[in-house]
């Protein structure tokens, strides 16, 4: 409660690339402040750096010195059931502390349940899909993800997610050099990465750093594909493939909500008309939301 007698709540968005804070009027919903932090996944941040992410969030979206707030829900890239999730309400319960947020009550929620909120009415039951640096999809019932599909990670899962989509170009543009594929306007895309136009490039640039950076190659393949290119095409088609398949996999029942969000879903993202198109098959009309922030906001504001 500030000083004017506003109720406050606050709204934790924790992904695999940036944290977002959010203050809000509880009884309005009306956004008070917001704060940006660095990476916030639960299980691949060290918890010193959790704890620095979430405080520079938290900091930017609360008045200086903090104040008191009737709840805060946190929702984690990695904060599911296990020790990701104590991680999550140990880092986020340190952060609050140290911006001098006193808290009423304290939640720690997984992506999937924040990002699900923030559909039309914040419903409470449905269907999830979020599609960024990684891709997975879960089924709500009661505001709390019960069964998921995919969320694999890199090496085992993620299909149609940001980094798959990285990895199939590289792949595309190695079967084109070596004849195993057609040509593609992506080798000249890639070529200005790798530092050179040979499978030996190619192959130094995939190996050389960290997997989930190939993720940053999707927007390539976004635009290779806007100018014409089949190849690049045909990975976005695939792409869109994986996800509905990764939503059929949660046995949808037509007419149900379906949120999805992530880079590749949010509002605008390259992949949302072709993931419509495919899951109106389903009976699903996809509800497009940027991120999982206003939906932490919304279960805070029923928290309190």
């Amino acid at each position: 409660m500030n000083e004017s007698g506003i109720q406050w709540v606050v709204g934790v968005d924790a992904g695999g690339t940036r944290t977002r804070a959010r203050l809000a009027d509880a009884a309005t919903g009306r956004v008070l402040g917001e704060g940006a932090g660095g990476p916030g996944n639960a299980l691949s941040v060290a918890p010193d750096a959790l704890v620095r992410h979430l405080g520079a969030a938290l900091r930017g979206a609360l008045p200086p010195g903090g104040g008191t707030v009737a709840a805060v829900v946190g929702g984690f890239a990695g904060g599911g059931p296990g020790g990701g999730r104590e991680r999550a309400h140990a880092a986020l319960t340190e952060a609050l502390a140290r911006a001098g947020v006193r808290a009423a009550r304290v939640e720690v929620r997984g992506d999937a349940d924040v990002a699900f909120a923030g559909g039309a009415g914040t419903p409470a039951d449905g269907l999830v899909l979020i599609a960024g640096t990684g891709a997975a999809a879960a089924r709500v019932a009661d505001r709390r993800a019960i069964r998921a599909a995919d969320g694999d990670g890199w090496l085992l899962g993620d299909a149609g997610s940001g980094f798959w989509l990285g990895r199939e170009a590289l792949r595309a543009v190695l079967r084109a050099l070596d004849g195993r594929g057609p040509s593609t306007a992506l080798t000249r895309r890639v070529e200005a990465l790798c530092g050179g136009l040979s499978k030996e490039h190619v192959v130094r640039y995939a190996y050389g750093a960290e997997p989930v950076r190939l993720a940053a190659l999707s927007p390539l393949v976004v635009e290779t594909a806007d100018g014409g290119d089949g190849v690049a095409s045909g990975l976005l088609d695939a792409a869109a493939d994986e996800l509905t398949s990764t939503v059929a996999a949660l046995d949808p029942r037509p007419g149900e909500p379906l949120v999805v969000t992530g880079g590749l879903l949010a509002p605008g993202g390259p992949l949302l008309p072709r993931l419509t198109a495919r899951v109106s098959a389903l009976g699903l009309v996809p509800d497009p939301v940027r991120d999982g922030l206003g939906g932490a906001v919304a279960l805070a504001g029923l928290l309190a």
